[in-house]
């Protein structure tokens, strides 16, 4: 039989003592309770705890001192502080100084629970979640060991993190990692490209709606928030939000709870929020396009993603991985990279990041001749003398990866189509002549919408 959790109960109300003991004793959780810093710290020095319930306002100090001194000296116990409802900067301070989560009173029970169940499968007593991502996220530079150590610290907590980064950076896989090594991992994890939804639909689909609230709604559908409930809601591209829906979301976050359009009565929700955008979202805010509150809420913890130019020692093992996989799904051998084709990789820039490279090589692997990628199968672009090695951070529209990428497909598209010609479209002669499997040229073909 597992021994019951033990938690640690810190509030000078005794009436609201009372409550989340009583809460907490009906989801077999042992308690102790405190008065103040004073006892807590007694307490915690005498017992070992799973979780602290803490109030913010204390009569010798407040909440965030507590967690900052359970962060030094008992960091595998998670606190989740209790705060007046609508004060959310100092619920903002206690998640940067290490807070599980917080609850706003007057403290919704069903929220409570919610957050106490997730706390304690982070705690020590719950130690097999694996936090490990080195065969994940791949690289051995200082940077990704640096980061992984972040996506590790990070997975344990709920607070909101934004995952900063250039085009191709990996974001989501990073995301996906914090999703994935925290408690939520059992949970829905919902990604959502902001910039792809409609103004006009943005509510119904992050919110849902009823029957009949507008003009073809046909039928009772939950949003995106309902379908991440207990999980993660990843917000990539939040730049993209109009102001309007920044409002709302705001709002669903600091309430933890939703109003589907035509519905009279709120919803609890029970999400993490992660967001990323490849856009400065601080220079946004001073432009007035981003709301300020939004952008500190969001922003709790920053996790910026190295770009792949700051970490080329890392090029060689992600070379290495992404020709296993494209030979895996062209159920071809894998080529060989020439020294003088890798040289031409670390002396590149790589504007795309790791998208770019897995694109290069996906388009070298079809021009290749003899199973071997040369430098001159790469079609690296030409870079100019004197040239900045930092790209400008590309928009929506004008990116110079779709340029690049462009490029590309038109240079594979040529060659394809030159060795057809000279082998009057018998495509088993033109795979011989490229170097390439008739499997192979076929795939290419329709790739690139040849057929």
């Amino acid at each position: 039989m597992t021994p019951p959790s033990h938690a640690l109960i810190v509030d000078d109300e005794p009436d609201i003592r009372e409550l989340l003991e009583l809460t907490l004793g009906r989801m077999n959780i042992e308690t102790q309770a405190a008065a103040d810093l004073g006892e807590a710290r007694e307490l915690l020095s005498q017992y070992k705890f799973d979780l602290c319930l803490t109030d913010m306002k204390l009569p010798d100090g407040n909440g965030v001192e507590l967690v900052e001194h359970i962060q030094t000296n008992y960091p595998k116990t998670p606190v989740a502080v209790i705060t007046a409802h609508g004060n959310m900067e100092w619920a903002i301070k206690a998640l940067k100084a290490g807070a599980f989560d917080f609850v706003s009173k007057p403290v919704d029970l069903q929220i409570l629970r919610n957050l106490v169940n997730t706390a304690l499968k982070v705690s020590e007593s719950h130690p097999q979640l694996d936090r490990r991502s080195r065969e994940e996220l791949l690289g051995d530079s200082p940077l990704m060991q640096q980061t992984r150590s972040t996506i590790a610290k990070v997975a344990r907590s709920q607070a909101p993190v934004y995952v900063s980064g250039e085009s191709g950076t990996g974001k989501e896989l990073v995301a996906r990692l914090i999703h994935s090594k925290g408690p939520r991992a059992n949970h829905p994890f919902i990604p959502v490209n902001c910039g792809a939804i409609p103004d006009e639909l943005m509510e119904s689909e992050f919110f849902g709606h009823k029957k009949g609230s507008f003009t073809g709604a046909m039928a009772d559908k939950p949003g995106l928030f309902q379908a991440a409930d207990g999980g993660t809601l990843f917000l990539d591209e939040v730049a993209d939000l109009p102001l309007h829906m920044q409002v709302k979301l705001l709002r669903a976050i600091q309430e933890k709870a939703i109003r589907p359009v035509g519905e009279a009565n709120e919803q609890s929700v029970d999400v993490r929020i992660l967001s990323a955008t490849h856009k400065d979202l601080g220079q946004l805010v001073e432009e007035g396009k981003f709301r300020q509150d939004l952008f500190y809420r969001i922003n709790v913890i920053q996790l910026p993603v190295p770009a792949l130019r700051e970490r080329i020692e890392d090029i060689p093992v992600l070379t290495e991985h992404a020709l296993q996989k494209l030979a895996k799904q062209m159920k071809l051998e894998k080529p060989v990279l020439s020294p003088e084709a890798m040289d031409s990789l670390s002396q590149y820039p790589f504007p795309g990041n790791v998208r770019e490279l897995e694109n290069i090589l996906e388009r070298a692997m079809t021009l290749c001749e003899n199973n071997t990628i040369r430098a001159q199968d790469l079609h690296l672009p030409e870079q100019r003398p004197g040239a900045s090695q930092i790209p400008p951070i590309p928009g929506p529209l004008d990116s110079g990866q779709i340029h690049l990428e462009d490029h590309l497909g038109e240079i594979e598209k040529r060659e394809i189509l030159k060795a057809l010609e000279q082998t009057r479209h018998n495509k088993t002669a033109a795979a011989k002549l490229l170097g390439l499997s008739f499997r192979a040229l076929r795939y290419r073909l329709k790739k690139l919408g040849l057929e």
